[in-house]
């Protein structure tokens, strides 16, 4: 018995018990104990089993850790060895958890706790919260019958009996909630509940529990969460009759609650019954009313282990042994006989049955207009089959005989025969396993058999008798318990009406452990009402899942949807999704979201394209959560996987415009990633990805371009250049699949492997062109087909490539050329997307289709360039993004040097053509933003700086300082100020001064102290140097650079350099005579004044340079622009008061320092003249009194 134990509290044994436990195996069995046995017979048990063990082969003992329940009631009374052996301190404490003492087992844990000598089995018993949340209300040891097959039970089993039950008796009055019919917090939704608010409610008489609660002592004070709800309910019933005032008076009383909103009391269950309809049904629970089969069962003596049996010497049980099994045989050969006529009998009713049948049906099928319903009863079928819902069940809450004139054992054994043919019946039409396991069940049913007493008592007599075991049937709890299913629907339908009251009262981070059961119960359930409960709680099972949570959902939802089927999947689970569109929560938006994409190939196809498509397009417009409108982007590209309806191809791109303009970043990446490659997929297979999509994103663009004549939208520009961008793959796939050679594409032989590089990485798997073809080996093959098809064979009769190339790229070429050059944004978004084109379309194809079409426009001449009107295609946003575009695509020495001519060519035309520079700027700066080309460009610009002619070499010059700003500061040391020092001593003055804002630039970004000398002794070059003092566009350079870089520059270069100059240059302009060179002077002193003011500024600078300089400014301005004149008195004043206060907070600094040292000495004065003071409180008083 003790191998076969179980420890029912989940607790591995210690030390002490295991030792405990081997030594009571030798001293169990003591001579006392055979002083004491009884006259066992072949079914009794020992004096130290646990006779409720013999009721049922699948109940463990109640016996903790191996020691028998009794075991200690037996050695006190027999005495000998067994009375010596010290009990250990764990099994105590078992024996105190399992029979509920809980208050004697935590005096216990405290003492064991201040003595150092802690029990782990109390201590994991009283620190997990689970074993107080929702006890049981009958503990495992009260529910042992009394009764067993064998006799009565010993003294000592009876008298442990009674103690346990009155110690459930005390765990029921304990664990009562205050509120009986409103228990509102048990439904809650919410996880943190109070642990006073977790304990159950017992099922114990409901006039037991209200005269328990009546008493005062025993009240609760009431919770803020009832509080609310039964204000709610009082001032509804106020309204509802005719009690306003009251109702007005009892709402300011309660003015912190909203009476108007149930979800206001803040308990996340429906609104309950009103409070009349509370009172009426208070306090009755009515039971559950079952139609009942009554059965015997029995157990095999063969089945049970050998630890039930008296182990007696040999020598001394043999003959009483043989007895008993003679009896057994005796017994068992009149029970077959009573079971053999029995069965003859029911065979030969379920025959006349059968027959009778078979008569109505003839007779039904002969007669069509007469609707005859068959609708046999409980005594006419064969088998006595009742409804679904309550006859599948062993009815274990008490045997009846109904006929007082047979025999009980008769009886029984007759019923147990005609339910175990009954259920042999109806299993021929199942399935093979199913017959299997049914048959193991119906063997295990029919070898459970209990003894009769030889006794004369009426059944009557017996009822009331067994009546006494207390068992709770009348509730809806126990009448569930009393039943055990006996089939695969009966369980279902037990599951059904369990799992509802399981659900809430199971923890928030747990409840993902009951989605099996419930998707189980829900597909094999037969009744729909009960399984569209069963899908509501699983989308309602957890407030606000967390990411994995809803993988858990998505994943069952899936289960469910393969396993019943598109038709079960409409009417199930797509309501329940419509029901939380507009949630609340964004947790659960998103789960509908998600589910919409998951359950999409499970959909009837009409659905798909209909109402989801609908639902998912409310949800993208409406939803104001960014991640609920990410997963319903990403389930719109799932759907347009699925999509076969070549309507919807408009509805689809609207959609696909609505997801690209929206705000969220990450909804716009995830259209990029999943929906306008699912869409481009389902566009190539209608036929319009070259013929619809493509031109409508360009036509809207042109459109876009010639709206933006006074201001161009460039988001909207993005949002259709990058969804071009992102159907490039598809595009380029189409070309594959519909080439020549792609019936000769076969995988045969070595294939070359696809260069790591030959494309760019894609955004996601679903703009992979391998993904998109099938394969990475399909691929190459249709690679090297392409390649060999573009070199030798050229491209005649393939109409995709030559769309590319006869309409594709002309028309964005032309859409280049009207964009603004300008515009970085613009410019940088063109040159990405060709990049990105020519990198997936190939080398091949870029050399002999690409290039050769931007070349014939951007023929190199004078002639191209209209310098009068700059309207030239080299002053157009062309040359940029060809630059940067095309030739930066492959980067091979033929590349690098194409590019560099390019670039030559077009600073040279530019120049030598008086045109603006700003196409060169714009290829200068998006290609300095790559440290890569850095070499590059400087190559190209020495090119400049050696040029024959000033006018190319002043254009080198300024872009000197374009690139100053990304290159490395040993670049800058070794490349560019050596260039720079070059063109500052340049013939032409023009070239000189094109290197002063280069110049300042470099002042304003490097930090090399020996390059920031250089830098600052060729600038006082400029300004000290007499051949430079008439040269009023280099002041005036040099004026504007100070004011563009001062700020920035370095402290020391501003104070030493900078303001001092400025100050010279305000004095030098109050003499010019010339008004024009005056004004335009005074106006870049003004600004570069302006910018320098924000800085800090010393009060030594503040007063010898920057006050005087600004003085003479306005000298000027008062003659020469009066509206200049009045902001800079205000900013003269500003800085003259900013050194009078600096001037007045040092001298209240040296005053307050002085204050704070008298003043320290006085308190320490105090402070030892107080402690002078030793003798009274009096004393004390008088050093306040004045002196008279």
């Amino acid at each position: 018995m003790a191998a076969g134990n179980v420890n029912p509290f989940n607790v591995s044994d210690s030390e002490e018990e295991a030792e405990q436990r081997q030594d009571g195996a030798d001293t169990e069995r003591s001579p006392s104990d055979e002083v004491q046995g009884h006259s066992l017979g072949p079914f009794s048990p020992p004096a130290y089993s646990e006779p409720a063990a013999l009721l049922s082969s699948n109940r463990t003992s109640p016996s903790v850790d191996g020691i028998p329940a009794s075991a200690a009631a037996v050695a006190g009374i027999g005495g000998g060895s067994a009375a010596e052996s010290r009990v250990s301190l764990d099994a105590i404490a078992a024996q105190l958890l399992r029979d509920q003492y809980i208050l004697t087992a935590l005096e216990l844990h405290t003492e064991l706790l201040e003595a150092g000598r802690e029990l782990p089995r109390l201590r994991d018993y009283f620190s997990n919260p689970g074993n107080f949340e929702r006890q049981s209300g009958t503990p495992p040891a009260s529910k042992e019958q009394g009764v067993g097959p064998g006799g009565p039970l010993t003294v000592q089993m009876q008298d442990r009996k009674r103690r346990k039950k009155d110690a459930h008796l005390r765990d029921r009055a304990g664990s009562i909630s205050t509120l009986d019919s409103l228990d509102f917090a048990r439904y809650s939704d919410d996880g943190n509940r109070e642990s006073d608010e977790r304990v159950a409610e017992c099922e114990i008489p409901s006039q037991e529990r209200k005269n328990y609660k009546s008493s005062p002592e025993n009240q609760e004070p009431i919770r803020p969460l009832e509080k609310r709800a039964l204000n709610f309910l009082v001032n509804e019933y106020l309204l509802k009759n005719e009690c306003k005032l009251t109702s007005i008076t009892f709402s300011d009383e309660n003015d912190d609650q909203d009476f108007e909103l149930w979800d206001d009391v803040g308990l996340n269950i429906p609104k309950p019954p009103d409070l009349l309809q509370l009172y009426r049904n208070c306090g009755h629970s009515l039971p559950l009313h079952r139609d009942t089969v009554d059965v015997a069962v029995s157990v095999d003596p063969n089945d049970l282990p050998g630890d039930y049996f008296t182990q007696e010497p040999v020598q001394q049980t043999e003959a009483i042994q043989q007895q008993q099994q003679e009896e057994v045989v005796q017994e068992l050969e009149y029970q077959i006989s009573l079971l053999n006529s029995e069965k003859k009998s029911l065979a030969e009713q379920i025959k006349k049955l059968q027959s009778d049948i078979q008569v109505l049906q003839r007779n039904v099928s002969s007669d069509p207009t007469s609707a005859v319903k068959l609708t046999p009863s409980k005594e006419d079928t064969p088998c006595g089959k009742p409804p679904l819902d309550n006859g599948q069940y062993l009815d274990i809450r008490g045997v009846t005989e109904t006929d007082s004139s047979s025999d009980a054992n008769t009886t029984k054994t007759s019923t147990t025969t005609a339910t175990t043919d009954c259920t042999e019946s109806t299993t021929t039409a199942t399935q093979p396993h199913r017959d299997k396991l049914k048959s193991q069940s119906q063997q295990g049913k029919t070898s459970v058999q209990f003894d009769q007493p030889n006794r004369k008592l009426s059944p009557a007599f017996h009822q009331a008798l067994l009546s006494f075991c207390r068992m709770s049937t009348d509730s809806r709890l126990g009448s569930e318990v009393s039943r055990i299913a006996d089939s695969e629907q009966s369980v279902m339908l037990m599951l059904g009406r369990c799992l509802p009251h399981i659900v809430p009262n199971v923890l928030l981070a747990k409840r993902e452990e009951l989605i099996p059961l419930i998707l189980c119960t829900a597909c094999l359930h037969p009744e729909p009402k009960e399984r569209d409960q069963l899908l509501h709680i699983l989308f309602n099972l957890i407030k606000r899942p967390d990411d994995e949570q809803r993988q858990m959902i998505l994943t069952g939802c899936v289960a469910f949807a393969q396993h019943v089927g598109p038709t079960r999947v409409e009417a199930e689970l797509l309501p329940q999704c419509w029901e939380q569109i507009n949630h609340k929560y964004p947790e659960r938006r998103l789960l509908v979201a998600e589910a919409c994409g998951a359950l999409a190939p499970y959909l009837p196809k009409e659905i798909r394209s209909s109402l989801v498509l609908s639902m998912l397009q409310q949800m993208l417009a409406e939803d104001k959560a960014d991640m609920v409108r990410e997963a319903v982007v990403k389930s719109l590209g799932i759907i347009m996987g699925y999509i076969d309806d070549p309507d919807k191809y408009s509805q689809g791109f609207e959609l696909m415009l609505l997801s690209l303009g929206d705000p969220s970043e990450r909804v716009v990446s995830a259209t990029h990633q999943v929906f306008i490659p699912a869409f481009a997929a389902w566009c190539t297979e209608l036929g319009n990805l070259q013929s619809q999509l493509i031109p409508s994103l360009l036509t809207r663009i042109e459109k876009l371009l010639k709206q933006g004549e006074y201001g161009l939208d460039e988001h909207k520009l993005h949002m259709y250049l990058s969804a071009l961008q992102s159907l490039i793959p598809s595009l380029f796939a189409v070309l594959l699949q519909n080439a020549p050679f792609t019936s000769r594409a076969k995988l045969q032989g070595d294939v070359p492997p696809i260069e790591v590089t030959r494309f760019p990485r894609p955004a996601s798997p679903l703009q992979d062109v391998a993904t998109i073809v099938g394969s990475r080996e399909q691929l190459a093959v249709l690679l090297q087909l392409y390649d060999h098809q573009l070199q030798h064979e050229g491209t005649t009769g393939w109409d995709s490539l030559l769309w590319v190339v006869n309409q594709f790229l002309p028309q964005l070429i032309e859409i280049v050329g009207r964009i603004n050059v300008t515009s970085s944004t613009c410019v940088h978004e063109f040159s990405k997307f060709f990049w990105r084109l020519c990198r997936t379309f190939g080398k091949i194809f870029t050399n002999t289709k690409v290039k050769p079409q931007f070349q014939e426009i951007l023929r190199l001449s004078e002639e191209n360039v209209d310098a009068s009107a700059g309207n030239g295609i080299l002053t157009k946003a062309t040359v940029p993004i060809y630059a940067t575009g095309v030739l930066t695509c492959y980067n091979q020495e033929e590349d690098r040097k194409l590019l560099i001519g390019f670039l030559e060519d077009v600073m040279t035309t530019l120049s030598l053509s008086h045109a603006p520079l700003d196409s060169l700027k714009a290829s200068f700066v998006e290609l300095g933003a790559n440290p890569a080309f850095h070499e590059l460009l400087l190559t190209v610009l020495w090119y400049g700086v050696v040029h024959t002619s000033a006018l190319v070499r002043c254009t080198a010059a300024r872009m000197f300082e374009l690139l100053v700003k990304g290159v490395n500061e040993t670049l800058v040391a070794q490349r560019v100020v050596p260039a720079l020092i070059t063109l500052s001593s340049d013939p032409e003055i023009s070239v000189r001064i094109s290197t002063i804002p280069a110049f300042g630039t470099i002042m304003e970004t490097v930090t090399q102290k020996e390059l920031l000398e250089r830098v600052k002794m060729q600038l006082a070059s400029f300004l000290e140097d007499p051949q430079y003092q008439d040269q009023h566009s280099l002041h005036m350079e040099i004026i504007k650079t100070f004011g563009r870089v001062g700020p920035n520059a370095e402290p020391r270069f501003r104070d030493e350099f900078v303001l001092p100059h400025l100050h010279k240059l305000a004095l030098c302009n109050n003499q010019q005579t010339v008004e024009s060179k005056r004004i335009d002077i005074a106006t870049q002193l003004f600004e570069a004044y302006s910018a320098l003011s924000c800085c800090f500024i010393s009060e030594e600078l503040m007063v010898n340079h920057f006050l005087p300089g600004l003085r003479c400014l306005k000298t000027d301005m008062e003659q020469l622009s009066p509206e200049h004149e009045v902001i800079l008195s205000s900013m003269i004043k500003e800085c003259e008061i900013k050194v009078e206060n600096k001037a007045i907070g040092e001298a209240q600094g040296s005053i307050s320092i002085a204050a704070s040292l008298v003043g320290e000495d006085a308190k320490t004065k105090f402070l030892s003249k107080m402690g002078q003071l030793t003798t009274s409180g009096a004393m004390l008083a008088n050093v306040f009194q004045r002196k008279k």
